[in-house]
């Protein structure tokens, strides 16, 4: 999450307008303004790891710097109940900030997100009056809800201006069980006993409204200052969705790193007499990858994961090589061309930064295969109808059969990283850079 940026207004207006002040308050107004934004980094960059130590544990609960009132005050509600009126006064929730983060789903393609909030139990305090045309009676009143579920969901959308913010938020809460205790009530105990033996639900729905209120009040706020303090004052089109817009710079920045075209790593084997050599090999189109199918990501049983599905258009590549047999030796080059690559990949890191990442799933497609050879006489004949006819009768298995050993050495190259070093670096790099640092990770 990027910090928030002082914006000097008040600074550029005195050096505009008055231009006989002193210096020295110009630069001591700047210091401020930059202790406070080093102070703000300071602060986040502390939270985060806080986070990252509060997920190493088997059983987290909550979460470090949520704002989360606990206990809650709730309004006054009155609740009829037919021949009486029950009215719950200086109502407080009690064990909101204990809260299970149960799943999340992101659907990136939509702007949506899903979660799921448990609550091992919800203590609900306050006073009640009971009132009936012929008797009333008042007192504390405690209600315990256990095993409380809260569903929520919230949708994104760009606005006509450009700017991203909250469209739609949706929640629910239920619960497995509850208990309840009504003080004083007297004589109305045993004549209203079965209205009062359901009281508990009643208690709920009233509070349900409020509850439901208050949270959706809360997080369009926190989601859009989060988005305000993202995005700046950057503007996302309208004509495609703020994913396919993510996906088209990242194809620019692929280009611009130099990855497109691509140089391959020259290659070399000798087997005895007989000595292969490929260099020089460059590949394009690497940078023309696009979204075939959604991008996903998942919180589960304290394990983040990420579903991507990519496709690239027509992959070209040239390259030389050189053939030697005893002293004789071929030289020669060979131009290709893949009409499309596709691949799916699922991959898994668990909150607990002192594990490894893992790959879950790893799938790939690839379109016809087109080779030209020159350099080896008839063998160029030879060597294209190879190439050409057998890869594109045989892709589908070729595929399945490169799939997981391409698993496995991903997965060994995983298991090198420390993600928690890594982390840790990022943090520091932001503390000195500020939002405008870059993390340069390599296997």
């Amino acid at each position: 999450m990027k910090p928030q940026i002082i914006i000097l207004v008040a600074l550029l207006s005195l050096v505009c307008d008055v231009r006989a002040q002193d210096a020295n308050e110009d630069e001591a107004d700047e210091g401020n303004d930059a202790h406070n934004v080093e102070a703000s980094q300071n602060r986040l960059a502390a939270q985060f790891e806080a986070v990252l130590e509060h997920y190493k544990q088997k059983d987290p609960v909550g979460m470090p710097g949520a704002n989360i009132p606990d206990p809650m005050d709730v309004p006054d509600m009155p609740k009829s109940l037919g021949v009486a009126t029950l009215n719950m006064l200086n109502v407080k929730a009690y064990g909101l900030s204990k809260f299970r983060i149960a799943s999340i789903n992101a659907d990136f393609k939509d702007m949506m997100v899903e979660t799921g909030i448990q609550l091992d139990e919800m203590l609900v305090k306050g006073n009640y009056v009971l009132s009936s045309f012929f008797s009333k009676a008042n007192g504390p009143f405690t209600v315990i809800l256990k095993n409380v579920y809260v569903r929520g969901s919230a949708t994104l959308m760009v606005e006509s201006d450009g700017h991203l913010t909250t469209d739609q938020i949706k929640m629910d809460i239920t619960f497995g069980d509850m208990a309840m205790d009504f003080q004083n009530l007297g004589f109305l105990g045993s004549v209203f006993q079965g209205l009062i033996n359901s009281a508990p639900n009643m208690v709920f729905d009233a509070m349900k409204p409020f509850m439901l209120q208050e949270a959706d009040k809360v997080l369009r706020i926190e989601i859009n200052t989060n988005i305000e303090k993202m995005m700046g004052d950057r503007r996302l089109p309208n004509s495609i969705t703020p994913l396919d817009s993510a996906i088209a710079l990242g194809r620019k920045l692929f280009r611009q790193n130099g990855w497109d075209p691509y140089h391959v790593a020259d290659f070399n084997r000798t087997m005895g007499v007989f000595s292969v050599q490929l260099s020089n090999t460059w590949i394009s189109g690497t940078s023309s990858f696009y979204r075939v199918g959604n991008i996903t990501a998942a919180m589960l049983n304290n394990t983040l994961s990420l579903r991507v599905q990519l496709g690239t258009q027509q992959i070209t590549g040239t390259g030389q090589w050189e053939v030697g047999f005893g002293l004789m030796t071929r030289v020669g080059h060979v131009q290709f061309t893949v009409q499309h690559i596709r691949a799916t990949i699922e991959i898994s890191q668990p909150l607990d930064t002192r594990k490894r990442p893992q790959i879950n799933d790893l799938q790939f497609d690839m379109g016809n295969i087109q080779v030209r050879c020159d350099g080896a006489g008839t063998l160029d004949y030879i060597m294209e109808f190879a190439v050409n006819v057998l890869p594109n009768l045989l892709r589908y298995q070729i595929m399945d059969a490169i799939e997981n050993p391409a698993k496995q050495r991903i997965q060994e190259k995983f298991n090198t990283i420390d993600v928690e070093l890594a982390v840790k670096q990022m943090i520091e790099k932001y503390k000195k850079e500020g939002k405008d640092f870059s993390f340069d990770f390599k296997l």
